[in-house]
This record gives C-alpha cells, structure tokens and sequence, in this order.
C-alpha cells in the first residue's frame, strides 16, 4: 500500500523534537549533582530512542511488518498514524491522535510537567535552607520527581510504543527505584529522626488517598 508523504527519515524533527523535550525537562528540573545527571541522562536517553524511531528509522515497525501485513493485510505500515500502534493494534479508525489513548496521553505528560515543576521549586528552597522538603508534592509523597519522570514516560508510551523503550522502559523504573533509597539513606544520615519521621507518615511513591 502507498502513501503520499514520507513519514520517516525526518532526521531534523527528531533533532528537533528531542532537543524541545530535553529543554522542557532540563528547565523543571534542572540536575545539579550527579545523581540528577544520571536520573536525567536516563530520561533524554528515552526521549531520542523514542523520536528517533518516531521520525528517523521505524525499527519497531520493521521488525513486526511481517507480522502486521498479515494481521492487517491493508494497512500501510509505513504511515505515520500506523506507528501509533496501540490505535492500530486495537484496530481504531480515524485518527489515532484524537483516540482515547492519545488523550490520556497527553494528560499523563501535562500533569508530569507539571508535578517536575513544582517538586523541583519545593526542593530548591529546602536545600537552600538545608532543610527537609516536606511541602507541596512532598507532604504527599517522597520522591515527585521520580514520579514525574515516570508519569512522562507513560505518556509518550501511550502514544508511540517502541520495542527499545519498552524495553528501557522497566529498566528505568528499577533505576529511579534505586536512586530513591540511595537518597532517602543520604537524607536520613543528614536529618536522622526528623527524616524518619516524615518518612513515617509519607508514602515513597503512592500517595494515601484517605
């Protein structure tokens, strides 16, 4: 099957999309130690496998074209809209951009900006105290940021799976785990009882709801 336009190969919208992401992050969030570098290198490293194949080479699409023009005997695997394959596998007409999925998308990555923004502002005027965060997003859980991160990278799953990051995908979700209770050792060796405390009666990553 034809189509009119190239959808791939689009090497200056994956510059440009990934540079745009990775600047949109780096402003919430800005890394100062080399924790933070890591946490976000870990996160720009997501965000170019994701545009790469989004724009640049289809590696996901390639990989299961056989399997897709079977299933699919008609689609045009080599569309932009058949690289949204939650839509496509689920079997969605019209466009995938204004599917469920692609909507719930979108809130995921708002409000993960958003949570990024507003730990990362809790966060600065605690160092700059050196005292404990524990307002804002952190009265409710311990670590936003890293939920934040995870909240984004939910979001572009929803609109664009690839084998690579949902492979990377798990693999950061163990790292930000890790990069939690190395944190929470620093703070409680700083803080001691205040920290355990505040560590008591607040959630590492899922906030009560009662």
């Amino acid at each position: 099957m034809t189509h009119a336009e190239p959808a791939y190969g689009l090497w200056l919208l994956v510059a440009l999309n990934s540079a745009v992401f990775i600047m949109f992050a780096f402003s919430f969030f800005k890394p100062a130690t080399a924790r933070d570098w890591r946490t976000f290198g870990a996160f720009a490293a997501f965000i170019v496998a994701l545009f790469v194949e989004m724009y640049g080479f289809p590696l996901t699409i390639y990989l299961l074209s056989g399997w897709l023009q079977t299933k699919f005997p008609n689609l045009d695997i080599m569309s932009h809209d058949t690289g949204h394959l939650w839509a496509t596998l689920l079997g969605e007409k019209g466009d995938p951009h204004f599917g469920v999925l692609h909507i719930a998308s979108y809130i995921f990555l708002g409000y993960g900006f958003y949570l990024l923004s507003t730990a990362w502002n809790v966060l600065y005027h605690a160092q700059r105290r050196h005292t404990l965060a524990m307002t804002g997003p952190y009265a409710r859980i311990r670590h936003p940021q890293y939920v934040a991160f995870v909240l984004i990278l939910l979001g572009f799953l929803l609109q664009w799976p690839t084998l690579l990051t949902l492979l990377m995908f798990p693999i950061l979700l163990m790292m930000y785990g890790r990069l939690a209770i190395t944190e929470e050792t620093e703070m409680r060796a700083q803080f001691g009882e205040e920290f355990d405390r505040y560590a008591l009666k607040t959630p590492r990553f899922f906030p009560r709801w009662r």
